[in-house]
């Protein structure tokens, strides 16, 4: 099930950005390239669960409601690409949500969501096997 879908993306930044971040053949824009979204939006997925992976069991089901925001914070910025400036709203926006997903991956922020992932393996112990003794206390006797 993913994060977010286009319906989420139009409720919460409206139609006409999508047109105007994504029609590269209409002008005016008016048309949402389908396409482009399904990147971005699976993109925006892949960067949370390569931080959502140190934390939980991947994928979440079900969604927790702020991971579909946050999502959808970081596809709108890869939509607009290199036409924001540093101080924009929707550039902070996707600083906002990475910052969000590094503090669930410290622990400062708790998902609902099913079962933590087992814990990394820590140091375990060192075995060695090796042949059976050539010499020993009895065989070197008269010697």
């Amino acid at each position: 099930m993913p994060y977010a879908v286009l319906e989420d993306l139009i409720d919460r930044f409206g139609e006409d950005e999508l047109f105007q971040l994504t029609d590269r053949t209409n002008r005016p824009a008016s048309t949402i390239d389908t396409g482009i979204v399904a990147a971005h939006l699976s993109d925006a997925e892949n960067l949370a669960d390569s931080y959502l992976a140190k934390r939980y069991r991947l994928p979440l089901d079900p969604v927790p409601e702020v991971l579909t925001r946050i999502v959808c914070d970081i596809a709108r910025a890869t939509l607009h690409g290199r036409t924001m400036d540093k101080d924009d709203p929707v550039a902070k926006a996707k600083e906002d949500a990475v910052a969000w997903l590094k503090d669930v991956v410290k622990g400062l922020v708790q998902l609902e969501a099913e079962g933590l992932a087992p814990e990394q393996p820590s140091g375990g112990t060192v075995q060695v096997r090796g042949p059976d003794r050539v010499f020993s206390k009895d065989s070197l006797t008269g010697f």
